[in-house]
This record gives C-alpha cells, structure tokens and sequence, in this order.
C-alpha cells in the first residue's frame, strides 16, 4: 500500500463537452476542500476487499433524477426524436447525436468535433451516457444540468448553427407530427413548443441513458462479477489515492480539480473554468469526468492529446499522483476500468421514426 501518494485524480480530462454558449458561471455553492490521502484499508473481506472501500461508490440507479424528476415517458419519447433530427441545425446535417453517437458509448471517437461547415470545436465531445448525474454539464461547469446543456450547441455557431432560439422553434412548429407530440409531452401548456421545452425533452432522454455494468452487479454483491485482476487493479486505484476525486456512484463528475496539479500541464491553451468565472483560482480547472465506459471513450483529455487509455493512466500518473507508475500498475488500473464498460440501452442507442416535413420546414432550417 502507498497511502502517502497524494492523487487528485485518475483522469482529470477524458472527454469535454460540446457548445459555448454561455458565459454565466452557475452557482455550485461551495468549492470542495483539498482532500487528504486515504489511511490504509484494514479488515479486508473474503475478496481481499474492504466494506469501507465499497461504501466510496454507488451502484447506477435505472434512472438519473434531476431537481423535477426525470420527465414522463412522453417527454422522453419526445427527446428521443430530437436527440437524432439533424433539422435541428442549419444545414440538416448535425443532430445531438452527430458527436454524442450513442452505438460508440456516447462519444465520436475524434480528438475535437467537426460542427458547421467543417469547423472543429476546441474541446474533444464527452459521453452523454450517465452525464445527467455530475454535478454540472460542460468541462467548465457553465450549464447546472443537462436540460441546459442541451439548448446550447443547437443555437453555437460551430457546431448546429441554428441562428436562434425563435428558428428552432418556428422549424418545429412547421412540422404537424411534432406539433402533436409537443401537446401530448406537456399537456395544460398554452404554447407546447419552446426553446425551453426542447431542453427539457432531450434532458429526459439522456437521464434514461445509464449504462450498467459487471462493476454495478460487483457492487450489488456479487463479487465474482469481477476478475482477481481487475480486484488488483481496483485496490491498487484507492491506494494511489485516485478515489479521492473518482468516486460515487459516477466515479467523478462530482467536482472540479486542477489539470497539473503535481506538475504544469503541457497544454496551457484552454484555460478551463477561468473562462465562465474569471476567478484566477479557476485556472486550468476542469470537470472531473465519470471514469465509466472510459476504456471506449477515447481519445482522452479535454483536448483530445491522447490516444489509449494505459497512456493517459501514465500521463495522470505524472501531472496528477506526482509520482510515475509502473507499466504494470497501469495495467493493473486499466483491467480494473475495462470493469466500468456498461450495456448500451439498446432502445435509445436506435434512431428512432422522424416526423415528416412540413410545407416549409425545409426553408425554416436553413440560414
């Protein structure tokens, strides 16, 4: 055991977020106190395991609640739709799912995204599956909630392009059958079709987009669910201290950290969360992402710099533990993530049936 490693976290950047729309810094309330490396586990179970270890993460739940639920199934059903209609941006090429592609683990697979016409965002897209819980949306934290978040890339001007709010919601109301399930989704509303419910209504879908997992069934009990090696690699993850920030039912997502924290970080171009609260302590931080499905979410850091999994454990091990692994501690930790590859939901992961044109929606869509 190495408890007096100091480790902020395992993998501080795998995947950024799309869109940057919006410049107000949300209220996260307080900022989380520097964390102190954990003492060694004592009393290990018949698996080498110790109780209190596993009371630091959580089995997924079925579904992600947000502050108003999860939404009914009709306003999921609803999302479901949007979350795919590349009418939705400018030049009906884009959808949601254009760099969140839910058959490859929510992600696009690509350093940064192609958007509009070709151009590229800064930041490399994250998976949407299991984002719904973090505690803000973006890798600097400028949405509270994915109902938020995903208005904004539909309207920026590099990724679906739509000119505003009021475009988007005139396409829809050209369209009979969405004007339809609009109604049925929030039914006693005078005027069903807004910008807000749009938001409302893929956020639904993507709080349904969990993706359980053997390290789920190992946490439910079953402990044969995972490999003596994987156990090694799990134990060997608390040791370092990388639990300290990758932890809950999430494994991040839960706080914002300080990219480099042992050593500067290469890349000093994107200065993180100082760009929504120009606060000069928010400098180079970032989201702590949810490590599940991270071996098929690749590239890794918000950047997109780097291409494996066991490379971006040894890039962390140097900028974040302060203290390099050994290639087989990082084989070690890799097993023991592969155990966070979850089962894609197959009945969101298809796209769903779309609502036909309307006499002008054509025309309503493009700039």
């Amino acid at each position: 055991m190495r408890s007096t490693r100091v480790a902020l976290s395992l993998l501080t950047l795998l995947a950024a977020a799309c869109g940057q729309e919006s410049e107000q810094a949300p209220d996260l309330g307080p900022r989380p106190a520097k964390r102190e490396p954990i003492a060694p586990l004592q009393g290990q179970g018949s698996d080498g395991i110790n109780p209190r270890l596993l009371r630091r993460f959580k089995a997924l739940s079925a579904v992600i609640e947000g502050k108003n639920g999860a939404g009914s199934e009709a306003v999921a059903q609803l999302g479901h739709k949007l979350y795919f209609d590349k009418r939705l941006s400018a030049d009906r090429t884009m959808s949601c799912n254009s760099c969140h592609r839910l058959e490859t683990y929510g992600v696009d697979n690509q350093p940064t995204s192609l958007g509009h016409r070709g151009l590229r965002g800064r930041r490399n897209s994250p998976s949407v599956f299991n984002a719904a819980g973090q505690l803000a949306q973006f890798w600097d934290g400028r949405a509270l909630d994915v109902e938020e978040q995903a208005k904004g890339p539909i309207i920026n001007p590099i990724e679906m392009a739509m000119v505003s709010p009021a475009r988007v919601v005139a396409m829809l109301k050209s369209i009979p059958l969405y004007v339809d399930e609009f109604a049925l989704a929030f039914p006693g509303t005078r005027d069903p079709i807004n910008y807000d419910n749009v938001g409302r209504a893929i956020g639904a879908f993507e709080r349904r987009l969990v993706t359980h997992s053997r390290w789920d069934r190992f946490l439910d009990g079953d402990h044969a669910a995972l490999s003596a090696v994987e156990i090694a690699g799990l134990k060997l993850f608390a040791d370092v201290g990388c639990i300290q920030c990758h932890n809950g039912e999430f494994l991040g997502g839960s706080m914002f950290q300080k990219v480099g924290a042992a050593e500067a970080w290469p890349n000093q171009t994107d200065p993180g969360r100082f760009d929504v609260t120009h606060l000069e302590v928010d400098r180079m931080q970032f989201k702590v992402p949810s490590l599940r499905n991270v071996a098929e979410t690749g590239p890794y850091f918000h950047d997109g710099s780097i291409a494996t999994l066991a490379e971006a454990v040894t890039v962390m091990s140097r900028y974040q533990l302060g203290s390099p692994l050994a290639p087989a501690e990082v084989a070690s930790i890799v097993a023991w993530l592969g155990s966070l590859t979850g089962d894609l939901p197959a009945a969101y992961v298809s796209a769903p049936v779309l609502p036909p044109d309307g006499p002008n929606t054509a025309k309503l869509a493009s700039r």
